[in-house]
């Protein structure tokens, strides 16, 4: 078998030149033929693809009939974010906004205490995994990569509907809101079967609980214990919402849509989805930005000092620092400019959670790299936007503060997205009865190259 393997691996190096060679193309015939390559112009505003009333992200405004960059706004079902998290974080009615905020986004109306509370028993009662399934199939080849194992969780789950083929809309919502309540039992449940598979840890499988909101049963499947704090939870509840859902635009909630548009069932719309999320360019951001504040305190004697750490930013735009890619992760973000609504939601919370886990001076070095960062980027790079802290820069510090191992960063990013991912793909569903395929123009020459005999070439 490695025989095998040595074999293809060497195989697949000889070739590399001619793949090369072959599939390279010359970087200005893309402005030739006007290609918007990422689905951007040249500012980076993306391709007009479709229609959603689902949410509304505000980066600009007019002024005097010009469009100049304004503070990000960001609307959940024509709902501003800062006001549905005010609502349910109000002292006088305080409750958890994962499940209010995915009735909003699902259904397109906040809902009533009663609609709540039957929404949440509809979730609590679709919190099932087949019998056996936790054993033969999550624990079954556990691997660090636990996007992977939830992909394969979720595929496999389309063994178990008889109607996993039917993409009526009743049936439908069934599969989305099933996926949306057993989403945070994949995704702890693979990372205890890497954990004590592969890290020779214990083994711990503990059920939700069906009076507890999702934030509040995600810690309490993650910990040995079960146990956790008020302010953990509602932190942690907080992020879910804060990442639920991002327009149609990113490229997971774009990928839902095209694989929707195909005709495709929603465990395979789901997969791809997740397979999207996965890359680092999109929903690994956040271990990236803990990997570079770790570099950076173990190179700097005092983590106060404003002008090393100003040295050490600067350096990780010449790419002298962390892994010599040029960039300050957390910063900047496709749409916003001036500044990014979840993170300055965000950032009150961190730092109450800060002090709760005595990471103070954590907290303030987070606050000082994200007052100098802008700054230095702007007098590095000719940029065509402002610059600013995203929520993927203190997201991963507060899973850190929660004791979410990283191999659940991104699942967690996951576990809030398919809501999102869910409402759009709903919306594909009822509007839109037309395969999405863009075009890509040929390079070839329309003459066919003259066809010669195997024996003759």
């Amino acid at each position: 078998m490695e025989d095998n393997r040595q074999f293809v691996e060497d195989f697949s190096k000889a070739q590399m030149d001619l793949c090369l060679a072959n599939s390279t193309i010359d970087p200005e015939l893309f402005q030739v033929y006007g290609v918007k390559r990422g689905l951007r112009d040249k500012n980076g505003a993306g391709v007009l693809a479709g229609l959603t009333n689902i949410s509304l992200i505000q980066s600009k405004k007019e002024v005097d009939g010009k469009m100049v960059p304004c503070d990000g706004r960001l609307l959940y079902r024509g709902y501003d974010i800062n006001d549905l998290v005010k609502g349910f974080l109000d002292p006088s009615n305080e409750h958890f906004g994962f499940e209010e905020i995915s009735y909003l986004l699902l259904f397109g109306k906040l809902p009533g205490t009663q609609e709540l509370r039957d929404f949440h028993e509809a979730l609590t009662k679709s919190s099932f995994l087949p019998t056996n399934f936790v054993r033969d199939v999550i624990m079954k080849a556990p691997g660090k990569d636990i996007m992977n194992s939830i992909t394969k969780s979720v595929l496999t789950l389309a063994s178990y509907d008889d109607q996993a083929a039917d993409n009526s809309l009743p049936n439908v919502l069934r599969q989305c809101m099933m996926l949306i309540s057993v989403f945070p039992m994949l995704a702890v449940y693979g990372y205890h079967a890497y954990n004590h598979y592969e890290c020779d840890d214990s083994l711990y499988i503990h059920r939700p609980d069906p009076e507890l909101a999702t934030a509040e049963n995600l810690l309490r499947m993650l910990r040995p214990d079960m146990k956790y704090t008020a302010l953990e939870a509602r932190v942690l509840d907080l992020a879910l919402v804060l990442h639920m859902e991002h327009g149609g635009g990113n490229n997971s909630t774009f990928t839902t849509r095209v694989t929707t548009s195909a005709g495709s069932d929603t465990y395979s719309v789901i997969a791809a989805a997740l397979s999207s999320l996965k890359g680092p360019k999109h929903g690994g951001a956040n271990i990236k930005v803990v990997e570079m504040m770790t570099d950076m305190k173990e190179h700097l004697k005092d983590w106060k000092d404003q002008d090393a750490v100003q040295d050490y930013l600067v350096k990780l735009l010449h790419k002298e620092a962390f892994d010599q890619k040029g960039l300050i992760y957390g910063m900047g973000h496709a749409v916003y400019s001036i500044s990014d609504p979840r993170a300055r939601i965000f950032k009150g919370f961190v730092e109450k959670l800060a002090r709760e886990k005595h990471r103070e001076e954590d907290f303030a070095l987070y606050s000082m790299v994200e007052t100098l960062a802008p700054k230095i980027i702007a007098g590095e790079r000719a940029i065509y936007k402002g610059v600013s802290a995203n929520v993927d820069f203190y997201s991963g510090f507060v899973y850190s503060m929660l004791d979410i191992p990283t191999e659940l960063f991104t699942p967690i990013f996951a576990i809030a997205r398919i809501v999102g991912w869910s409402a759009h793909r709903m919306e594909e569903l009822i509007n839109v009865d037309k395969i999405i395929r863009p075009a890509y123009q040929s390079l070839l020459p329309f003459e066919a190259k003259p066809y010669a005999p195997i024996r003759d070439r």
